[in-house]
C-alpha cells in the first residue's frame, strides 16, 4: 500500500556526472544505510546511473530516494534540491495514503480499460492522456458541487473518447465523494506541470 506517491522527471546527463560522483564519494555512508548484502546493489546502481538513471528499477530508485531523505531529513525542500542537483527532479507529490491509493486505483482501472500497462516509467504523452481522463472522471463525479470546470470544457472537444470513457466508468464505480476534490486538484496540477513536457515521467511509490 502506497503511503506517498512521487512524480519525477530525470536529467540523465546530470545524473551520469553528479549522482554517480555523489554515490562514489558517499559510498561508506550509503552502505551503512543499505542492507548487509548491499555492496553489489550499490555497484549495480552506480553502473546503471553511469549509463542512464532511467535504467534503475523502481526498487533501486526508491533506495536512492530513501537515502537522500535520511541524509536531509530535517529539511524536505533541501532533499528535493539535492535530488534536483543530482539529476532527479521530484516535481510533484501526493503525500496522503488514502489519496495515493485512490489515484493508483483510478490508474489501474484506466490501464485495464485501455489494455495498457504504463509501468513506473511512462511516456509523457501516455501519462498526459491518463491525466485528462482523471480530470474528466473527477469533474463528472464532482459536477454538483462545482458545475463549471473551465479546464474540463477546454479539453473535452479534442478528447471526446476519453470523456465518454470517464462517463461510462462513473456509472460502474462507486467513489467516495469526500476525496474527489483532492484528486481533482492532483490531476489538474499534474496536467499543468507536464502538458508541454516531452520526456519520460517516473511514478514512484513509497510504501
Amino acid at each position: 500500500m502506497a503511503e506517498e506517491l512521487y512524480f519525477i522527471k530525470t536529467n540523465p546527463i546530470i545524473a551520469k556526472i553528479n549522482l554517480y560522483n555523489k554515490l562514489s564519494r558517499e559510498e561508506e555512508n550509503i552502505l551503512k544505510f543499505l542492507a548487509p548484502e548491499a555492496k553489489n546493489t550499490l555497484e549495480t546502481i552506480k553502473e546503471k546511473v553511469k549509463d542512464s538513471v532511467e535504467e534503475l528499477s523502481q526498487e533501486e530508485l526508491l533506495l536512492i530516494f530513501q537515502w537522500f531523505h535520511k541524509v536531509y531529513s530535517s529539511d524536505h525542500e533541501e532533499t528535493k534540491t539535492q535530488l534536483f542537483i543530482n539529476g532527479i527532479d521530484l516535481f510533484y507529490e501526493i503525500p496522503t495514503n488514502i489519496h495515493a491509493e485512490n489515484f493508483l486505483q483510478i490508474l489501474s482501472d484506466y490501464e485495464k480499460l485501455l489494455k495498457q500497462d504504463m509501468n513506473y516509467i511512462v511516456d509523457s504523452k501516455n501519462f498526459n492522456q491518463f491525466l485528462i481522463y482523471g480530470i474528466f472522471l473527477t469533474e463528472i463525479i464532482n459536477r454538483e458541487q462545482h458545475p463549471d470546470n473551465i479546464l474540463c470544457e477546454y479539453l473535452k472537444p479534442d478528447n471526446q473518447s476519453l470523456y465518454l470513457l470517464a462517463e461510462d466508468q462513473c456509472s460502474l464505480k462507486d467513489f467516495d465523494p469526500a476525496i474527489i476534490p483532492n484528486l481533482q486538484h492532483y490531476f489538474t496540477d499534474l496536467y499543468d506541470l507536464t502538458k508541454f513536457y516531452k520526456g519520460s515521467i517516473i511514478k514512484l511509490e513509497n510504501q
